[in-house]
């Protein structure tokens, strides 16, 4: 029988061809309480022609493990032309990403390909700490193929939560074109909280929150559908506001498990030229009340501002998350509009006052001339705010980045994209951005995109930069390789944080620097990440006299 396997970390990228297949050293995964740990069973069918295997699971832990199949998706701009060695292809093809569950007819055995099934193991609160055998039995047609075979070791200490924000921009218009569904239906909140529990369980604690519909990625005198959760109402010149929708929006968020809100932005991108579309009723017509043809320094949108802002920290207040609120000016101003992101600031610096505000941006012109107080800087350009470092310094990437730091373009290593949690907690960074939670569509939203068929916002930006989470059947989120190594990345962050309680910050930095590790300096390999963890784990257990 031509068939061949191998137990792969999860940060290798199994592709058809099988060239870039690492067989894991040591088949032994370690986790704290509340972790979920992964691997892959990369696996090769030389069979004429193409059949369907199935796979069983004998262990202890068995109600703790889901394995899923590791699809390939359609990348026609994996890259761009500015690059560096480190991509594991730059031509278009079929790329290993989107995880879906096995069905009850099994999986695919591809006649000359290799492929894989994506291992998870979660390690609840509930389990006793030890080591736990995990047999599988992969069988086609009732024939024994393999019994692949491993261990997991559960470190007798829950994982801590992540003390930082992170956040992936939450696209609910791309939700409801993509589904065909009526914005504020009890459809589109199904599937919004869905795709919501999908985030957090993932490690994003934090909510974009459109309460206008978010001037994001949006074409010059384009629009997006409308997501506003503010109700507005005109009366000569005094605005009325009504919250029953945000406040649907928070409640369902904080059952969910989100942490933090982050308002979506009150000025449009770029430079904060013009306001965000903002509906209303006047004079009885729902109508737009503000958008591209507003000045933003104008005093009707000022003083809209000031109306809606006074409102709605009351509102933030009753809700009772007034500190854990965040507000943005505009996304990425260039230094060419430092002038009117100056204006726009101060038409609501009073109004934001004791209020944290965080944009992405680059220049350290914008902090310095205070026009920022919680900057949000690209993972390459981040040397002069940690020379002279801001009291609290976000970070972000997006499709610029792709030069040496980390990123998470899909046809990057996985250690590229899982690096970034060790990296946080090294720098003392204080939060994660990311734009592309569910991004479906073209670049400025030109028109909506099939994330199955298209991973590049049409050509754009490198595939698996707009979206991690693929749209299933039925309302609910496939997930994706990368966003599972961002988990990863998160939970390392997390891990550090227990040993730095018990042994101090010294000792991990310790263990973090045995090799040289910057933003754009750093390990080629996930050997790196493998052994870092197993040492964090091994103190860990040795401190708190943990036996397995």
């Amino acid at each position: 029988m031509d068939f061949n396997y191998k137990i792969v970390s999860s940060m290798c990228k199994v592709f058809s061809g099988g060239e870039n297949i690492q067989e894991l050293e040591e088949k032994r995964l370690t986790g704290l309480k509340g972790e979920t740990v992964s691997c892959q069973i990369a696996y090769y069918w030389g069979g004429a022609q193409t059949e369907r295997g199935s796979i069983a699971v004998y262990s202890p832990l068995k109600n703790h493990i889901k394995i899923r199949q590791v699809d390939l998706v359609p990348c026609a701009y994996p890259c761009h032309i500015k690059r560096d060695e480190g991509y594991l292809a730059t031509k278009p093809g079929l790329y290993p990403d989107r995880l879906k569950d096995v069905s009850q007819w099994g999986f695919s055995l591809i006649s000359g390909q290799w492929r894989s099934l994506w291992v998870d193991i979660a390690l609840d609160n509930n389990l006793d700490a030890g080591e736990y055998t995990i047999k599988f039995r992969i069988e086609m047609h009732g024939e024994v193929l393999c019994e692949p075979e491993i261990s997991c070791e559960v470190v007798n200490l829950p994982l801590p939560r992540l003390p930082i924000p992170y956040t992936e921009w939450f696209h609910s218009d791309c939700l409801a074109e993509y589904y065909h569904v009526e914005v504020f239906s009890e459809q589109y909140w199904e599937i919004v909280r869905s795709y919501v529990q999908m985030a957090v369980k993932h490690k994003c604690n934090m909510l974009l929150t459109p309460i206008f519909t978010p001037p994001l990625d949006t074409a010059v005198g384009g629009e997006r559908l409308t997501v506003q959760l503010v109700d507005v109402m005109v009366s000569n010149e005094k605005y009325d506001f009504g919250f029953a929708n945000f406040h649907r929006w928070v409640q369902m968020a904080i059952e969910c498990g989100i942490e933090y809100f982050e308002c979506s932005h009150l000025f449009t991108q770029w430079g904060a030229k013009a306001a965000p579309k903002i509906m209303a009723v006047k004079d009885g017509i729902y109508q737009q009340l503000f958008g591209w043809d507003t000045d933003a320094s104008g005093k009707d949108y000022r003083e809209f501002l000031h109306q809606f802002l006074t409102a709605f920290k009351r509102e933030l207040e009753v809700l009772g998350i007034a500190n854990k609120v965040y507000f943005h000016i505009s996304d990425e101003p260039p230094m060419a509009e430092l002038e009117s992101y100056q204006s726009a600031w101060e038409s609501v610096a009073e109004d934001l006052k004791g209020y944290f505000v965080i944009d992405a941006l680059s220049d350290y012109d914008f902090y310095q001339k205070g026009l920022i107080q919680q900057p949000v800087c690209a993972v390459d350009a981040l040397k002069p705010f940690l020379d002279k470092r801001p009291k609290r310094l976000w970070c972000y990437y997006c499709t610029a980045q792709c030069i040496d730091v980390p990123n998470r373009f899909i046809v990057l290593p996985g250690y590229r994209t899982r690096i970034l949690g060790t990296l946080l907690y090294k720098y003392q960074i204080d939060g994660f951005l990311h734009w592309g939670y569910n991004f479906y569509h073209s670049q400025y939203s030109l028109y909506s995109i099939d994330p199955h068929q298209c991973t590049d916002a049409d050509g754009v930006f490198p595939s698996g930069d707009p979206f991690l989470v693929y749209p299933g059947e039925g309302g609910l989120p496939q997930g994706s390789i990368r966003q599972m190594l961002m988990d990863e990345a998160m939970s390392d962050y997390c891990a550090y944080t227990a040993l730095e309680k018990l042994a101090g910050r010294d000792t991990v930095l310790k263990y973090i620097d045995e090799e040289q590790i910057t933003f754009d300096k750093f390990p080629q390999n996930e050997t790196y990440l493998i052994r870092l963890r197993k040492k964090v784990n091994e103190e860990l257990m040795r401190l708190t006299g943990a036996q397995c």
